[in-house]
Formats: C-alpha cells, structure tokens, sequence
C-alpha cells in the first residue's frame, strides 16, 4: 500500500494570505496538482491537520474548492488551526466523517493498512494531548483486531523531534501512555503526524515515527537548544510512506515543483 500524507496547508479565504511570502492557496493547488500526477498513484492522501490558517470565514469553503480535483481518495485530522464542527460541516456526507463526538477519531478500513485516526487537539491551544478517552478509545480500536497491520495518524508529534521550542508545543498530555499502546502492539507499524513544518523521523516504541513536512512553509532547521526559529524558503513537500507485505514501512520526500534533471549514463549506470 502507498499513502501519501500532506500536513500543515494553512488555507485562507481567497485574497489573503497567512504571510506576505507564501501563498499557500496556491501551493496547495500545486500539491494537488503533484498528487495526481504521482505513477503510481498513492493509494490514500492522509492530510494530518492544520487545514486552514484560521480558522476564519471563507477558509474552509476555499480548502473544499482546492481539494475537489484531487483524484485519490483521502481522509483528513484536524489540527491546532481547524474547527471541529466547521471541519465536520465541510466533509458531512463523505461517509467518513464522524459527525458526533467531542473528539474527530475515527478509523479507516477499506485499505490492507488499517489506519487509525485520533484527535490530538485541545481547543485554543497550540500543544496537544490525548486524555484518558481519546485513550481509552484508541485502545479499544487497537484491540479488535491486533493482527492486522495499522498506523496511526495524529497532528501533534507524541516524541521529541530535536526542535526545542516546537517540543514544547507536541503532544505532552498521554504521550508516555500512547508509547506504551504502541509497544504493547507490534502490529502498529506507524505513528504519523505534522504540526512541525519539518520532515523528521524517529524510532519510537517499535514503530516508524514520522513527522510530515508542511505544504504550506517550512521552519528552517536549527538544533541548537534556544535558536532563533524562522521560516524557510525550502520548497513545498510531501510525504510518501510504502508499506511492505514483510511489515516494512519506507519513506520518501516528495517535493513540489518541477525540478529538470538528466537521466544516469550507461557508465554512471554501471558503476
């Protein structure tokens, strides 16, 4: 199975925009555009949060329109910037969209990899967390069928990325307790999430942990323990995550644009 996981879009409402330097309307269009021209073509697009910028009038009406030539199926999570119940009024009728519930958790069945949507946001803040429901029912879910291969999908990082300040902002409450689900089930073979706007990946309790850079912006790389964060000028990119049938998950960078290049010489080839 081939997922392709975008993050982080950060749509306005049309003739705005979230910063002077990035339309990011337009770049989600480009990702769009990108996404069906992939061969192969992903077998599900997962979007992990952080839709729209606001959220604000006219954002999500715009994110519908931006997404509606996007030719793969695809599921959605909400992030720190979304609205629930605006989120859920934009996908009611999509047949997935939970349209009850404090929380947007839901799972995804119809594909080899079974795929576990969980809500990591706390309404009016920027950090997440998992409280003892939205644990409880991921345990439940995790229970039914604990053979079958599964990921998970959350918009906050559950670990550490080398970010300082962003690892503040993670997912703090029940990330010990989601690291213990995790171990205890080696079936899970993932944990995918955003939030970040910087493409990280981490060995985490027996699992591929991966965080998906942003279509929106990137936050440029600085590991130092109190660095001056800024944006970068990096492209747009995507993720690709291939599951194997051997249990092995792989992935790979995919960034927008057109980039030319040459293809290798029979030497170069041979070498």
């Amino acid at each position: 199975m081939l997922i392709a996981q975008m993050s982080d879009l950060h749509v306005t409402a049309p003739g705005t925009a979230p910063t002077t330097a990035y339309d990011t309307n337009a770049r989600l269009a480009a990702a769009v555009a990108h996404l069906n021209a992939l061969v192969p073509r992903p077998d599900l697009v997962l979007i992990t949060g952080d839709l729209v910028n606001g959220p604000k009038p006219g954002e999500y009406e715009a994110l519908s329109d931006l997404l509606a030539p996007l030719a793969i199926p695809f599921r959605v999570l909400a992030g720190n910037h979304d609205d629930r119940d605006r989120l859920r009024r934009t996908f009611a009728g999509t047949g997935w969209m939970p349209m009850e519930g404090p929380f947007i958790h839901y799972v995804v069945e119809e594909f080899p990899v079974r795929i576990l949507m969980l809500d990591s946001v706390i309404p009016g803040m920027a950090v997440g967390g998992l409280c003892v429901d939205r644990l409880s029912w991921l345990a439940e879910r995790l229970a039914e069928q604990p053979e079958r291969p599964t990921l998970l999908a959350l918009h906050h990082p559950p670990f550490d990325t080398g970010l300082a300040f962003l690892d503040t902002l993670r997912c703090l409450e029940g990330a010990e307790e989601l690291g213990r689900l995790v171990r205890s089930r080696p079936n899970v073979r993932a944990v995918l999430s955003g939030h970040t706007h910087r493409q990280t990946a981490v060995a985490w309790n027996g699992a591929h942990g991966y965080v998906a850079p942003s279509v929106a912006y990137q936050i440029a790389l600085d590991l130092a323990p109190e660095p001056p964060y800024r944006w970068t000028d990096e492209p747009s990119a995507l993720a690709l995550h291939r599951f194997g049938p051997d249990g092995t998950v792989v992935t790979h960078l995919s960034v927008i644009g057109d980039y030319p290049g040459r293809e290798f010489s029979r030497k170069a080839r041979n070498s």
